[in-house]
């Protein structure tokens, strides 16, 4: 089956076949493999890619179901010598152990910012109306799809809250 997607800016054509989940396609038709096959099961977040703006776990959709959209992956989002504030801010506050979550948290916060800044609310925002601010509980909350089997969760939220007063 013909889809067409741009990833991280670029047109790109698949043929794929139609049962090709997006995160096969990305790592393994595309050689994007900054997304990871953690669960297989959308409960790690470690798969997390960004389509239209939004958040998704790559693992759970099938790339056939994105045609014409726009998905930006970890790769999409800075390279070495060219990194966003955000993963500046992992790197600063030591946002990661072994790193194989790390590109599901960045892809998963870089929107969670979007969304405070859009003034959606979550679950625990206090006011459904006015924006949200950046708890701790209001982080834990949006990243709680996003798993870290080292514990890096208090450097990841730290990590969050400096990226968010640069405007990340």
């Amino acid at each position: 089956m013909q889809t067409n997607v741009i990833i991280n800016g670029t047109q790109r054509r698949l043929e794929l076949d139609p049962r090709t989940t997006l995160l096969d396609a990305l790592r393994h038709h595309l050689g994007l493999s900054g997304s990871k096959k953690g669960c297989d099961h959308g409960q790690c977040g470690a798969c997390t890619v960004m389509v239209n703006g939004r958040r998704i776990n790559a693992c759970l959709t099938l790339a056939c179901m994105h045609d014409g959209d726009e998905v930006t992956t970890i790769e999409g989002i800075g390279q070495p010598g060219n990194l966003s504030a955000l993963q500046e801010a992992f790197v600063s506050e030591d946002g990661f152990q072994c790193g194989y979550c790390t590109p599901g948290q960045i892809c998963s916060a870089t929107a969670m910012l979007e969304e405070i800044r859009n003034e959606w609310p979550s679950h625990v925002t206090d006011d459904l109306v006015g924006g949200a601010e950046l708890t701790n509980e209001e982080i834990s909350e949006r990243m709680s799809g996003n798993l870290c089997r080292c514990s890096a969760y208090p450097n990841i939220v730290e990590a969050i809250r400096k990226a968010a007063g640069k405007g990340a």
